[in-house]
């Protein structure tokens, strides 16, 4: 199922991917066609921003226009169940930014989720494996989508949509599995 996972990214079509928090929806972040099938899927409309799930710090700096600061707080939260937003370097495809100056950065604390990204050699898609709101899944019994792949691996840990911090406005924008008072102390340890 991994091959065929990493198979189906590089032939721009769309998976179901495990991560910590809930099922994801997988496609290359960097081709307008896989992204649009992405919306198509989801059902998702088009003025709202998917994120990205990657597998290293090398492929944030890609995208996200980082200092000294951020790259801290990034390698004390991530992998995680949080997706940071960043001021965004403005090289990803408009359809997947809506046309935001920011970027929503995922690095899942999942095994599996980030062996795919890295094989795959780019940032996927990281949105939840659901229809545009509805509940996300927790197993793969739960997708109804139509997509090229599902990748089992089980319930999901913790059954939460992660928590969504902008780092550039220093607020949380989505409450998830990382409460602002986790924030603290994993930042001040």
């Amino acid at each position: 199922m991994f091959k065929k996972a990493v198979n189906a990214l590089k032939n721009k079509e769309v998976i179901v991917y495990p991560t910590e928090t809930v099922y994801g929806l997988g496609a290359d972040a960097k081709s307008s066609q896989a992204i649009k099938k992405v919306f198509e899927v989801k059902k998702r409309p088009l003025n709202k921003p998917i994120s990205i799930a990657v597998s290293s710090m090398d492929m944030i700096e890609e995208v996200a226009k980082l200092n000294y600061f951020k790259r801290e707080i990034i390698k004390k939260i991530l992998p995680g169940p949080v997706t940071l937003l960043l001021d965004s370097k403005n090289n990803l495809p408009d359809n997947l930014t809506a046309g935001s100056n920011k970027i929503g950065i995922r690095m899942p604390d999942n095994e599996l989720a980030l062996k795919i990204i890295k094989r795959f050699g780019g940032p996927i898609t990281s949105t939840s494996a659901n229809i545009s709101g509805t509940n996300p899944p927790n197993t793969p019994r739960e997708v109804n989508l139509d997509v090229d792949v599902v990748v089992d691996n089980g319930r999901t840990i913790l059954q939460l949509p992660s928590t969504i911090i902008d780092l550039e406005e220093g607020k949380i924008k989505r409450r998830g599995p990382l409460t602002k008072s986790s924030f603290i102390k994993i930042f001040w340890n």
